[in-house]
């Protein structure tokens, strides 16, 4: 690997919270283990520019995993040297339950579902009881009197895999010292994604995967081929997000009627939808309940309101081209029945990301630089989602007419998400918020649109704008898949400019623009050929 200034750069100014992301793919080939795993172990071991410590670093990687990570076909060999050194050290992923009246700690590789567990390690992560976390574990091997050796193994420490103190802070006041090109380069590369090989547009879309991360109940719709890696940033990128791979119940996404346990929602920071076709079996129950969510954060288990902060993020595969599919239907076709035919669920998407525009991964998009370790990266992240930017656009742009409340609170939610990302500091200018503005327009308008072609009168208004404070200049906002930016949009024009078809002598059709503009106290026509 060759260092390019940005490496130099992100080593000085954030020394020992950066990894080489080639490292993470050489040890992540050898070891089915999260990526925030990996990372925390080469955070610890090989956060250093000097080639010859990092080798080191990296065989204590190595040999932290052949010795302390358990792989799901050695749990009784593990069961076996607990029982034989009276205690041993390793990473696997803990869950917890209560049985009658006793909290049981099951250690999912370690293969033993009853496992004694302090009660104040319950009380202090939340995760162990609904989908569990990835944790060092010191455990020990004690004869159980009152199950009569049943139960054997106590959790005698539980260390999460995760930063113990994060400073916001500094994080600000260190975001100041790069460029917007600078920041936004290495967050993809923190990512584990090479920007130089993506154009501008490419690199954002790929940076709004992130926002469900940052942004309390956001919800996001990723449809596109398959091998973009839609699920990887829920999957792989948080601690704090759960990805789901099939059909759920109300209960786990929502908690028990009862109140004694906790759902999904106010639990994780995010709740990803992984093949969101597969939905399809699901009661139509956890749809409703869900469409109430997505609204406003809250719902009600039995006589209790409750409310939850995750987002939700919904993933799912195209099986036609896209211009296939905005020829002959609408772009949620590839959603279950259930929602598909909802239209007052699709409403509360605030984002769709046009998965098609994604590339499929090769080797060049992999990143070989440095970039955030991911736990200093969540941790970001996760301590955004307190803080608002929601008002930001206010200081220079109006929204457009067409805008109704939800399109202006989608639309504020996105602008928000990706300034979190970029612009955590709060310091951006006119021009980069304009960037995202944009895309906020964008995303949402795609939601509209598809609504509008459902044949349902009250989404017709999809011509979104956003005016300029300082000039009063309107612009328009189009969808590339539709044609809104080369072709004749459906968007109103500007005040003296007209479209108009002729044909000429020989029988060629021309489409035409013909401008009207003042000039030295007259007015001037201008016809250009547009087509």
């Amino acid at each position: 690997m060759t260092r390019d200034v940005l490496d130099d750069k992100v080593n000085r100014v954030f020394a020992g919270k950066v990894v080489r992301k080639d490292l993470v793919r050489k040890v992540k080939v050898g070891a089915n283990v999260p990526v925030f795993v990996l990372e925390y172990l080469l955070g610890k071991y090989c956060a250093s520019s000097d080639e010859m410590a990092i080798q080191m670093g990296l065989q204590v990687v190595n040999d932290t995993l052949a010795d302390n990570y358990i792989r799901p076909d050695e749990s009784t060999r593990a069961q076996s040297k607990v029982k034989e050194n009276g205690r041993h050290t390793f990473i696997d992923k803990v869950k917890v339950r209560l049985v009658d009246s006793q909290y049981w700690a099951e250690v999912t590789n370690f293969g033993h579902k009853f496992v004694h567990i302090p009660d104040h390690y319950v009380r202090d992560f939340d995760r162990l009881l609904t989908g569990g976390i990835w944790a060092q574990v010191d455990m020990r091997f004690e004869y159980d009197e009152e199950s009569k050796g049943k139960n054997p193994f106590w959790i005698d420490k539980l260390t999460p895999i995760q930063l113990a103190t994060f400073d916001l802070d500094e994080y600000r006041r260190l975001r100041a010292e790069f460029t917007t090109d600078e920041w936004l380069d290495l967050i993809l590369r923190s990512m584990g994604y090479e920007p130089q090989v993506m154009e501008r547009r490419t690199k954002l879309l790929f940076l709004s995967r992130l926002i469900p991360l940052c942004e309390r109940n956001y919800n996001l719709v990723e449809l596109g081929p398959r091998g973009t890696g839609k699920s990887y940033a829920v999957q792989e990128l948080s601690p704090y997000a759960s990805l789901l791979t099939g059909p759920t119940t109300v209960a786990n996404l929502f908690g028990h009627m009862s109140g004694k346990q906790k759902g999904m929602v106010m639990i994780w920071d995010v709740v990803g939808f992984d093949e969101v076709a597969d939905l399809q079996k699901m009661p139509k129950e956890v749809i409703t309940t869900l469409k109430t969510f997505c609204e406003s954060g809250q719902f009600q288990r039995g006589q209790e309101a409750m409310a939850g902060y995750a987002s939700i993020a919904m993933f799912g595969n195209t099986q036609q081209p896209i211009d296939v599919m905005v020829q002959t239907g609408h772009l949620f076709a590839p959603m279950p029945d259930v929602i598909r035919d909802d239209m007052a669920f699709i409403d509360r998407l605030h984002f769709y990301l046009p998965g098609w525009e994604v590339p499929k991964m090769r080797n060049e998009h992999f990143t070989d630089h440095y970039g955030f370790v991911i736990d200093y990266l969540a941790e970001a992240l996760r301590e955004l989602r307190k803080h608002n930017f929601t008002e930001i656009s206010d200081h220079y742009f109006a929204l457009g007419s067409h805008l109704n409340a939800r399109d202006r609170k989608a639309v504020r939610r996105t602008v928000s998400g990706l300034m979190k990302i970029l612009h955590p500091h709060g310091q951006v200018s006119q021009e980069d918020l304009a960037e995202l503005l944009e895309l906020a327009l964008e995303g949402r308008r795609r939601v509209k649109e598809q609504l509008k072609k459902m044949g349902a009168f009250e989404y017709y208004q999809t011509s979104f704008s956003y005016l300029i404070n300082d000039s009063g200049e309107e612009k328009f906002v189009g969808v590339a898949e539709q044609g809104g930016r080369d072709m004749i949009a459906a968007d109103p024009l500007p005040p003296g400019t007209v479209y108009t078809a002729s044909v000429s002598g020989d029988g060629t059709v021309g489409l035409f623009r013909v401008e009207v503009t003042p000039r030295h106290g007259h007015r001037q026509a201008q016809a250009r050929r547009w087509r």
